[in-house]
């Protein structure tokens, strides 16, 4: 859903087609932009360069600080400054330092992949927005043609009431039929009005500059192998796979490097403070025995299996998903394919009603009527087609 057209700013067929499912990060990215306000796209932007400093400070966390410590001694008998620099930094610890790097980088990954897919819920709803705006302008259509007919139907009756063929409750029937047509009306025309208000909180854009895209159905299997929900539950196995590592190194043996350096000063030429100017380093082997430890390890290591499952059970949810959209796409089809056999219906009963009209059997009003529902029915075509679009974009808006 990623290509714009002309001075109109119009989606493409091309960038939906099944051929080529998903169009580069450019040309996504270049969509977005106009579909998306600009303060929401700025704030898009504001996380994406969060999520880039906190994986940052995550891969660095196992550097331990260099720290420098000044004492100021104001005793009577020996007032001396002195300075202190020293780091204690792990070099070893059971393979802790190179999870902790692919911890941070995993993270990164999941993050990256739930701010793509708050992106694309923007994007996916605007498009609805867009298509309710277009079927609501078909049942406006459809409410004109309906009101239309009411009318000719009131004044039918009325005529019949008068002269006698009909009592009034028929005519009453009539204008109550006029009245709720009109009511009906009013009330699309407040929908049209509250989705277009709802788009405009999200677009950068006014509506009518965009052309509805089109999309095709594709196989269970591209749906699956690029679905944005199951990548984003495999990065949490990655992530919580490397947390749990991270956690067992925590609790086996480790190697630190250490350096000091400390420096008197003004010591007046102190022969006994001169000699404490000095450094020390070497190594430190730890061994850390702590009661939680197997609690702990076995915590991180359970929440690593239920990311396994939660990655098998998001894979059948997936499928049931994929399986529900083709079947309601099917149950469209059907009422396509009905709604064709009526206006075929339609078709051979206006030519004879119109033959009877040249005979001066019919009236115009039986045309007109008649003319009217057929314009309805092929409006319930347009309106049909509008909803498999919408199912279709559920689908398009999981792939990434």
């Amino acid at each position: 859903m990623h290509l714009i057209k002309s001075s109109k700013v119009k989606l493409l067929f091309c960038s939906l087609i099944s051929l080529s499912l998903f169009a580069s990060d450019d040309t996504k990215d270049a969509f977005d932009t106009k579909i998306i306000s600009e303060k929401r796209l700025k704030n898009i932007e504001l996380s994406k360069e969060q999520i880039k400093e906190d994986s940052s400070k995550l891969r660095k966390d196992w550097i331990n600080p260099i720290t420098y410590q000044y004492t100021k001694n104001l005793g009577e008998d020996e007032k001396t400054e002195r300075s202190l620099i020293s780091i204690n930094q792990p070099i070893f610890q059971s393979g802790g330092i190179y999870k902790a790097i692919k911890y941070a980088d995993s993270t990164y990954d999941y993050a990256a992949l739930e701010l793509d897919q708050q992106q694309k819920d923007l994007v996916k709803q605007a498009l609805q927005y867009l298509y309710n705006i277009e079927k609501t302008n078909l049942n406006i259509q459809k409410a004109k043609y309906t009101l239309e007919n009411a009318k000719i139907d009131v004044n039918r009756k009325k005529e019949q009431v008068l002269n006698g063929f009909l009592d009034t409750s028929y005519l009453d029937d009539a204008l109550l039929t006029l009245n709720s047509s009109k009511h009906n009306l009013v009330d699309l025309k407040y929908q049209k009005q509250d989705l277009i208000n709802s788009f405009n909180n999200i677009s950068s854009q006014d509506y009518t500059k965009f052309e509805l895209p089109i999309f095709k159905i594709f196989s269970q299997k591209e749906f699956l192998e690029n679905n944005i929900e199951l990548k984003k539950a495999q990065a949490d196995i990655e992530k919580k796979g490397n947390y749990s590592y991270m956690t067992m190194a925590k609790y086996l043996p480790s190697v630190n490097a250490y350096y000091t350096y400390s420096k008197y000063h003004d010591t007046d030429n102190s022969i006994k403070y001169t000699k404490e100017n000095d450094q020390t380093f070497g190594l430190t082997l730890n061994i850390p025995f702590d009661s939680r430890t197997f609690n702990d390890i076995q915590s991180t290591k359970i929440d690593y299996l239920k990311s396994k499952l939660n990655l098998e059970n998001s894979e059948d949810d997936e499928k049931t998903f994929f399986k529900t959209k083709l079947e309601k796409i099917s149950m469209l089809d059907e009422r396509l394919q009905i709604t064709r056999e009526d206006l075929d219906v339609y078709d051979s009963i206006l030519k004879i009603i119109n033959e009877e009209k040249q005979a001066q059997i019919k009236t115009q009003s039986d045309v007109d009527t008649l003319q009217n529902s057929q314009k309805i029915k092929s409006l319930d075509l347009k309106i049909f087609e509008v909803e498999k679009q919408l199912e279709l974009l559920e689908l398009y808006a999981k792939l990434h």
